[in-house]
């Protein structure tokens, strides 16, 4: 029976040695909490570390850790405490947590660590494989584990595999600056369906790809030679019953059942009946805007002090990475900022901050979400920040306002909050007055349109939503599965080729023979191309036919050394063997004079981009220019040229990043044609890589063999993958 393997890099369980003995306490909320209903079952294992390292266990101990995480379906990573320091802390907390949080000054990038990286997620590949069976599903979390799709792709390639990052991911700009950019990307590709919390990121992710990798994307499609791997925004939401229905409970209880902190905070309350809380929830963490929420509350005092004495912000840091030195001067810095803050406004029965340092457990939670007016939570940047969607599931009554930091995930799909800039202080001192002024029906039209969506997309929703979505990718395999020229075609192919009396192949050249290159000229035939060609050419009985857009001079120097058929610039001039050049359409190039100034204007201020003159055609190159600026002046090109080709009889050919200008008429198909006439064949091959070929796909007769290069859509029979393969396939007719 097929499974689902979850991976992540810590497991969600807290170990404990006691005595020889193993404690496992399953961990709560986050992603523990969303993958529950995945992970629920006897078809799931959870893979990740322990939380515990080799040196602190010994062979006995080791044995007991196995067969508690066994009972909670769970399976090891085991990792040494140098593979920690330079996998978690150094590659995955000082490189690529600053940098995907837009903190460039806190990057560091260290080889070694690098190097770890590289091997601990290698380690994490090799336990998948040892436990991956037929069928089976992989869903891989985060930042930690960028590497590991590809990993685990290139020993299974058939595998169905999910990636979902928990963070943001990057502008382009930002992510180009890091060494190691085609590694992970090409990482995190190995996936069928890689999921973000927003739009934003799947963007940022997607421009990164193309141009940094140079592939084609589709929509929200990436398009590899073998595979299309889809890239989607899936919001993460929260266990949103946990929260309300806690709220609920807690506001039963008597006064004797609450907890300490909530009956100080209703004493507090009930001294100063005007009091009104501001909370404000953040792991201790430089992404959290924690100072610069201190000093937008000072200058909130200062601006409207009408609300001293009144409002009282509740801070709660939760400790993190504390042994890290840019941590501890954060927590300096926020320590001294809330002692010079109370001891500039603080009154005897006032003090504007009150702070914790520590985490609390769920209950204390709750009697904070439950007690605070407003939520002020204004992180720099932060991938989602479930502690927004917390805060509102908790109001019970409806009431309360949540002011949020539009630098958030969650602030994309929270639009009745109060969205602010976190850098601007004076937006944030207004939002926090008109905030604590909100009427309360105000607040309770805004957070029923909120409660009902968190309800309704909660974290059991995402985690299901996003294997939905996997499940699908599943379809689309089979269905290009369908045409991929698999060994038994093949077989059958070579078998009609061997027992046929007169043979025909049309081939295209680039990116079907030779792979493209930045600059057409590079993309001359190797000794490798004419080795395959020339034994083609050699079988009795069989013509052999290069059929290409290029133009006839740069073909008649590549091979009129040869006896090959030569159909160039789609169809306009032919040669045959030992023949001199034969134009096969009545054709002219007067039109130049007219298209070519435009081409060049749009060459000007397109970097990257060339103009090829052919005899009878203009070609305007694009696959060196930025992947958007090239769409966008493409498409600014046809509009641009769409009158004056309709007075020439012209048409436009949009091929692989070229958009070509020619006479209407000429094409692949009308040509191939014309080279069946006179001769019964038997065998009919075609083969070609571009939109200009599926007119010979089409007007072929339908007992040929059609194969298209690459996974693309196309009316051909088959595919394969690259010319790699195409090379395979054409040495065995030879």
């Amino acid at each position: 029976m097929s499974k689902t393997i979850i991976i992540s890099n810590r497991l969600p369980l807290q170990l404990e040695i006691n005595n020889d003995s193993i404690t496992a306490t399953p961990s709560v909320g986050g992603l523990a909490t969303g993958m529950k209903s995945v992970h629920s079952g006897s078809d799931s294992i959870w893979v990740g570390w322990s939380g515990l390292t080799e040196e602190s266990l010994n062979t006995e101990n080791q044995n007991l850790v196995s067969e508690s995480l066994k009972k909670h379906q769970c399976l090891g990573v085991p990792l040494s405490e140098l593979e920690i320091e330079g996998f978690y802390y150094g590659f995955s907390n000082n490189t690529l947590w600053p940098l995907f949080h837009y903190f460039m000054e806190y990057t560091e990038f260290d080889k070694e660590n690098w190097e770890t990286y590289q091997s601990v997620n290698q380690k994490f590949a090799n336990i998948v494989l040892e436990n991956l069976e037929e069928g089976d599903t992989i869903w891989i979390h985060d930042y930690q584990l960028l590497l590991l799709p590809e990993m685990i792709r290139k020993q299974k390639p058939n595998v169905t595999i999910g990636f979902f990052l928990h963070i943001p991911f990057p502008s382009y700009e930002v992510f180009r600056t890091i060494p190691c950019r085609q590694e992970l990307l090409k990482g995190m590709l190995g996936a069928n369906l890689i999921g973000f919390h927003t739009y934003d990121y799947e963007r940022h992710f997607l421009s990164s790809v193309q141009r940094i990798l140079g592939y084609e994307i589709n929509f929200n499609n990436v398009q590899l030679d073998n595979r299309i791997i889809k890239v989607d925004s899936f919001p993460m939401g929260i266990d949103y019953d946990k929260f309300h229905n806690a709220a609920k409970i807690h506001d039963q209880k008597e006064k004797g059942d609450k907890t300490e902190i909530q009956q100080e905070i209703d004493k507090h309350l009930q001294d100063s009946k005007q009091t009104k809380l501001i909370l404000s929830i953040d792991r201790l963490d430089y992404t959290k805007g924690i100072a610069n929420r201190l000093r937008a509350f000072e200058y909130f005092l200062d601006k409207y002090p009408q609300f001293k004495g009144k409002a009282r912000l509740v801070m709660l840091a939760v400790p993190s990475r504390s042994d890290v030195p840019q941590y501890q001067i954060l927590k300096n810095e926020i320590d001294q900022l809330v002692g010079r803050i109370n001891g500039k406004f603080a009154e005897i029965s006032w003090t504007p901050i009150w702070y914790f340092y520590r985490s609390m457990p769920f209950e204390n939670l709750i009697d904070l979400y439950t007690s605070s007016e407003v939520a002020l939570l204004t992180p720099i940047r932060d991938g989602m920040n479930l502690v927004a969607k917390e805060y509102i599931a908790s109001r019970v009554d409806m009431k309360g306002v949540l002011i949020l930091s539009e630098m958030t995930g969650a602030s994309k799909e929270m639009s009745e909050a109060l969205i602010i800039n976190p850098n601007n202080f004076e937006e944030i001192a207004d939002t926090l007055k008109f905030a604590l002024e909100m009427p309360e029906e105000e607040q309770i039209k805004r957070n029923s349109a909120l409660q009902k969506r968190l309800k309704r997309y909660d974290v059991e929703k995402w985690a299901n939503d996003f294997m939905e979505s996997l499940e699908m990718t599943k379809t689309t395999l089979k269905k290009y599965s369908l045409k991929k020229l698999t060994s038994s075609v093949k077989e059958e192919i070579l078998s009609r080729f061997s027992k046929a009396t007169n043979r025909i192949l049309y081939l295209d050249y680039d990116g079907t023979l030779a792979p493209f290159e930045k600059i057409p000229e590079d993309a001359k035939p190797t000794q490798k191309i004419f080795d395959i060609l020339d034994k083609i050419h050699a079988t009795p009985n069989t013509k052999l036919i290069l059929i290409t857009g290029r133009d006839k001079a740069t073909f008649d120097k590549w091979f009129s050394h040869k006896e090959y058929t030569l159909i160039t610039e789609h169809g306009a001039w032919l040669k045959e063997s030992n023949k001199e050049w034969e134009l096969l359409e009545r054709v002219n190039n007067d039109w130049f004079g007219s298209i070519a100034p435009v081409l060049e204007s749009f060459t000007d201020r397109t970097p990257g981009s060339l103009i090829e003159e052919k005899n009878y055609s203009l070609a305007w190159h694009f696959r060196n220019v930025d992947p958007d600026l090239g769409k966008l002046r493409a498409m600014e090109l046809k509009t641009t040229i769409q009158h004056l080709i309709a007075n020439h009889n012209l048409e436009i050919l949009e091929g692989d990043k070229v958009l070509e200008i020619k006479v209407s008429g000429i094409d692949k198909g009308k040509s191939a044609c014309k080279m069946l006439t006179g001769k019964e064949y038997d065998f009919i091959f075609a083969i070609g890589d571009d939109w200009t070929d599926e007119f010979m796909f089409k007007e072929l007769p339908s007992s040929s063999y059609t194969v298209k290069v690459g996974l693309k859509k196309t009316i051909a029979k088959y595919y394969v993958e690259d010319t790699h393969q195409v090379h395979q396939l054409l040495k065995e007719f030879s």
